[in-house]
């Protein structure tokens, strides 16, 4: 059984990478787009994924349903730029079978 999936990432220059992620090395969404280089260095995941920057902020565009959003994402959330309804912090969205084809627009730099 395949542990990876696929997944679309629109970069801040609105292109569309097909991502094919692993869902076997605990990692969140911010970790992959750092892995793919699909952000500038230095401008994604700068608190190190603890929820605590917005720096990786991201538009889901697909239908799935993600975690509940915590106390720490919402209040993060909240302060920072370009927030959408559709608004969630790529630190927070773990990689798991269940978002294969998970959709998302990386939000613009702050």
């Amino acid at each position: 059984m395949s542990l990876d999936i696929n997944i679309k990432i629109t970069d801040r220059n609105g292109v569309t990478h097909a991502i094919i992620a692993p869902t076997d090395m605990a990692m969140n969404l911010m970790e992959v787009v750092r892995a793919f280089e699909l952000a500038e260095e230095g401008t994604i995941g700068i608190c190190g994924g603890m929820a605590m920057c917005a720096s990786c902020q991201c538009y889901v565009k697909s239908d799935h349903k993600l975690p509940e959003i915590s106390d720490d994402e919402d209040a993060m959330l909240a302060e920072a730029f370009y927030v959408e309804d559709s608004s969630r912090l790529g630190c927070q969205i773990q990689m798991t079978l269940e978002l294969d084809g998970l959709e998302v627009e990386l939000a613009p730099e702050a």
